[in-house]
């Protein structure tokens, strides 16, 4: 398979290259214009308050064009007060008059203060915790799975994965789409904004600390750049890859891949099978969907079922894993089943429930 260019991948990251950021799931906030209207009422009230009370004494203040204050001043002396404009062409001149002004007029000014440079305090406030909210998921981040391409393949992954008990916290997607990554943070996923290709963002996905690594993407070069830069940086994790053309699997075990899916080839097998066996076909789809009726699952091989045959055990065995080695259930190369075998059973999906910690599906199509 020819690979692009040096200059074409530059190319191609400069057009779907929004930004390097990592971003967390979040609440859902209200929409800004909301957040204005309620900031806009806030300081409307505290005028009127403001007002109210400078009216309800307004025999305590002076008003230096005609010497009293009524309704209208003391809507005036309430804007210019709570502005911090002060004029000084209305002043209290009462005892009771100072004393309002000191322990209720100023405070409202406070607040009224707040209230008009809250967007720009909110906006503070918000950086330094979302610096916190990252520093924190960097510190603590370890052993997790990296998905990159949030596409139908990806999304497929991640609910396959999910459904064996896999935290969402645990769970980093790379995508160069922003509106890609909103998604996979409204699903409660974290999120880099970026091209895969390049290492400084798989830095940011954490990827050199990663346990799995899952590859989606949606053109066979890309996932090979891909494949080749997270085997460099990460020489421990499983890195399981999806393409589309056959032809590039084994280019993709030369680079690092652990596990390649042909998506193209196994759409085509799932649909031959239909033709020739409807019920065979929807056996196989049940298969696939991770979760309800028939599921895949490896798991290891208890005590009590040393010695025996596959056929022996109470689950429906498919395969058996020795070692490196995949043998089928009726291989007369398994003999009898060692503890450190693994079985790939047939299992009825329990919904609500998990698989056991040391069990996990199959990776599907």
């Amino acid at each position: 398979m020819k690979l692009p260019g040096q200059d074409a991948i530059a190319r191609q990251a400069d057009e779907h290259l929004v930004t390097h950021r990592v971003k967390l799931p979040r609440k859902m906030v209200e929409h800004p214009i909301r957040q204005v209207g309620k900031r806009l009422s806030m300081a409307l009230v505290v005028l009127l308050v403001t007002a109210v009370i400078v009216y309800a004494d307004h025999e305590g203040y002076n008003d230096n064009s005609d010497g009293s204050v009524d309704l209208l001043d003391a809507f005036y002396y309430a804007t210019v007060t709570l502005s911090t404009t002060g004029y000084g062409d209305i002043t209290p001149v009462s005892d009771a008059a100072r004393l309002t002004n000191i322990f209720v007029i100023t405070p409202l000014r406070v607040l009224f203060l707040i209230i008009l440079v809250g967007t720009t305090l909110e906006a503070l406030t918000e950086r330094t915790r979302e610096e916190w909210r990252l520093n924190r998921w960097r510190s603590t981040l370890r052993d997790h799975t990296v998905v990159v391409g949030f596409g139908t393949k990806g999304r497929s992954a991640l609910q396959t994965v999910c459904a064996t008990g896999l935290r969402k916290e645990q769970v980093v997607v790379v995508d160069p789409s922003g509106k890609a990554i909103e998604a996979a943070t409204a699903d409660g996923f974290a999120g880099v904004i970026g091209d895969a290709t390049r290492s400084d963002v798989l830095k940011r996905a954490e990827v050199q600390r990663a346990r799995q690594i899952i590859i989606a993407t949606q053109r066979d070069d890309t996932a090979v750049l891909v494949t080749l830069t997270a085997r460099q940086m990460n020489r421990g994790a499983k890195i399981v890859v999806a393409v589309r053309e056959e032809e590039n699997a084994p280019l993709l075990k030369q680079s690092g891949a652990d596990g390649v899916i042909t998506s193209a080839s196994a759409a085509g097998r799932l649909l031959g099978l239909s033709v020739l066996s409807p019920a065979a076909g929807m056996v196989m789809e049940d298969l696939i969907h991770q979760g309800t009726g028939l599921d895949l699952v490896e798991r290891p091989v208890i005590k009590a079922e040393v010695g025996k045959s596959p056929r022996e055990t109470d689950d429906l065995v498919v395969s058996v894993l020795r070692g490196h080695r995949v043998l089928g259930y009726d291989d007369p190369a398994v003999g009898g089943l060692e503890l450190t075998d693994r079985l790939i059973t047939i299992a009825r999906a329990t919904p609500g429930t998990h698989v056991a910690p040391d069990a996990r599906p199959l990776p599907r199509d």
